[in-house]
């Protein structure tokens, strides 16, 4: 699992708003990423019908009461758009639903477009350019983005289209499944983080690091390891594997070079205490709070549930 397909995963809302860069195919391609199907009636009797628990699930305990902390995926398939019986009883058990951020606040998208508005577009380079432009025609996307939107987006939307040619789709991850069910319920839904700090997260600081953050991204496109990556990532998921989660370092081979450092250190390492300290201030608030975020914000020592118990918290994790 590569630093820079993790990275892709872990900005499943960044890359869903790229100006539809990621949903746009030629009308009439044969080979383009298949078109995600609407929403209906059917899909979520389907889906309940056969409704499984996957990822990964603590509950979380201090002061007299529980919270729970739920591992995501942030793509899926449709017949995973219902909880399965251990998640459905952590919802009826909390009153706030936390995400990194919520995909159906329509202000997150509009601050989105805003902030995307004036990031700078830094200009791709030759080989990596024609790289860049190859990838995009191969997955049906405009060329022309190459000068319009941050390459590191752009590699964001070719891992959303390549995710779709083997089934799976944003619109079908677990925060939306949640966002979903949380307002059917009428439970609040907060972010735990903001636009402008995920961005932070995923753009590059500089042109040197811009440029590495492509070559390795096209890397990992060209050679078919991305496509791997993402199917050990489903299943480990699938299965909720939380041995193969807490060593994930030691097989995934995407903390080596000194890049992939920075770039896992930025979206988990910097990220987490803030989103424990919040997680822990609405607990502590009275809140009983399923605070659901990327899978690898809860491995190893330097995950959600290693930082609660440092807070004081008893951590378990259910089956």
């Amino acid at each position: 699992m590569s630093a820079s397909f993790c990275r892709t995963l872990k900005q499943r809302l960044l890359g869903s708003c790229l100006l539809g860069l990621s949903v746009l195919a030629a009308a009439a391609g044969n080979d383009c990423p298949p078109q995600p199907k609407p929403f209906s009636v059917e899909m979520f009797s389907s889906a309940q019908r056969q409704a499984k628990d996957r990822g990964f699930l603590w509950r979380v305990t201090k002061d007299g009461h529980s919270s729970y902390l739920y591992g995501t995926l942030h793509v899926g398939r449709e017949a995973w758009m219902a909880a399965g019986p251990v998640l459905e009883q952590a919802l009826r058990n909390t009153n706030t639903l936390a995400l990194e951020l919520d995909p159906l606040d329509p202000e997150v998208a509009t601050q989105m477009g805003q902030v995307l508005a004036k990031t700078r577009v830094r200009q791709v380079q030759t080989p990596e350019r024609s790289r860049l432009v190859s990838q995009l025609q191969s997955q049906c996307m405009p060329v022309g983005s190459v000068d319009q939107v941050p390459a590191e987006l752009l590699l964001a939307g070719l891992s959303l289209n390549l995710a779709r040619r083997v089934g799976l789709d944003a619109q079908f991850g677990s925060e939306m499944l949640l966002a979903t069910a949380a307002r059917a319920r009428g439970m609040p839904v907060v972010s735990l983080e903001t636009v402008e700090l995920q961005l932070r997260a995923l753009l590059a600081a500089d042109d040197a690091e811009a440029r590495q953050i492509l070559i390795d991204g096209l890397n990992e496109l060209e050679s078919g390891h991305a496509r791997q990556s993402l199917a050990d990532l489903v299943a480990m998921w699938e299965t909720g594997d939380v041995q193969r989660l807490d060593t994930y370092e030691q097989w995934c081979k995407c903390v080596v070079t000194p890049m992939e450092k920075l770039q896992m250190q930025r979206l988990l390492d910097e990220r987490n205490p803030s989103m424990a300290r919040r997680i822990d201030a609405m607990h502590r608030s009275g809140s009983r709070v399923l605070a659901a975020v990327g899978s690898l914000h809860m491995s190893g020592p330097r995950g959600l549930p290693a930082l609660l118990v440092r807070m004081g918290y008893t951590v378990e994790r259910l089956p």
